[in-house]
């Protein structure tokens, strides 16, 4: 006689195996259910087109009809910055662009000097201790060489002085390119930072076509003029810089706003350099007597008020050398005039 009875672990293996299959199915019925949900956001809810995904504007658009599904979406991807072709082509940083106007380039992080949380809270006593010491710690990491305290300084100085001067940051751009160009050709040795960084930002004014006198670097600068004008004739040299004797028409356009003059007054103070020009009067003289001296007698020709005075201080230059080169363009004038 046969025993059919089942024993007590074949019971068990078989529900087992009976809940597992069910478990399976479950869960296939679960992804089949998440695919058609999934597969139902992919389409348009109008026309059941496809949807694509506008990355530039933020917005979920079908394909067909063109109807908006989302808009304003959040990329939550790393924030990739372009400046320039190759950054865009690689696409490997994000962040603020790079600058030579900084002895780091920027790619260091700064801590603020106010002791202040996320929520403009201020921050207890221990916290501010903390804080002082990561930022001692900070600055003795960002500068880690002799070199690198040297560049921080010099790039400090010429920002200080582009500021006093109202040079563009394009100017500052350029002296700090100078700057970094002489001290990788071991040209300081004997030279002050001070004396370098002025007659760095001295000739990036000049090629970037905004000049500033000398008389007006050294009002703003902690070196003499003759130093200036040494470290700047030296610097030009060694570097091979390609600067063009300097236009006194550059001038005008300061000259004219600061005394508050109107457009008529610059053009024909324009008119008169290019006058000089063609005589050979601008020929051994200084552009800004040139250019201060055109400003004033242009305002007499125009019947606008202006003393010598006031232009000597615009300009930074004696009164004197003002009478003396207004004199001089009008006689040349009257000479082009007069057939």
């Amino acid at each position: 006689m046969t025993d059919t009875r089942t024993r007590p672990n074949e019971r068990t293996e078989t529900s087992g195996e009976r809940t597992k299959s069910e478990s399976d199915e479950e869960q296939a019925t679960e992804r089949q259910s998440e695919e058609r949900v999934v597969d139902e956001r992919e389409r348009c809810p109008e026309c059941g087109g496809p949807l694509v995904t506008d990355e530039e504007r933020g917005e979920r658009v079908c394909d067909d009809c063109g109807l908006v599904v989302e808009e304003d979406a959040v990329d939550r991807g790393p924030e990739w910055r372009a400046f320039d072709a190759n950054e865009r082509e690689q696409k490997s940083r994000v962040g603020a662009p790079t600058t030579t106007m900084m002895h780091d380039k920027g790619l260091s992080t700064n801590i603020d000097w106010r002791d202040r949380d996320a929520y403009g809270n201020s921050l207890g006593s221990r916290q501010r201790e903390k804080m002082q010491r990561l930022r001692k710690w900070n600055e003795r990491f960002r500068t880690r060489d002799s070199k690198e305290r040297n560049l921080k300084q010099a790039l400090g100085e010429i920002d200080r002085m582009a500021s006093a001067l109202g040079l563009p940051d394009s100017v500052r751009e350029m002296a700090s390119v100078i700057y970094r160009r002489a001290l990788d050709e071991n040209l300081l040795p004997g030279r002050s930072i001070e004396g370098v960084a002025t007659g760095s930002l001295y000739a990036a004014a000049r090629q970037a076509r905004t000049p500033r006198s000398l008389d007006e670097l050294t009002a703003v600068s902690r070196v003499e003029k003759d130093e200036i004008a040494r470290t700047y004739r030296y610097v030009a040299r060694e570097l091979g810089l390609e600067i063009e004797p300097a236009d006194p028409k550059s001038y005008v356009p300061r000259f004219a706003s600061e005394l508050d003059l109107s457009d008529e007054t610059e053009r024909r103070a324009r008119s008169l350099l290019d006058t000089a020009t063609e005589q050979g009067i601008h020929s051994g003289k200084s552009p800004v007597g040139l250019a201060a001296a055109a400003v004033y007698a242009a305002a007499l020709l125009t019947n606008e008020k202006v003393t010598q005075s006031e232009v000597s201080e615009v300009a930074n230059i004696s009164e004197v050398t003002i009478r003396n080169r207004y004199h001089e363009l009008l006689d040349a004038e009257e000479e082009t005039i007069t057939p």
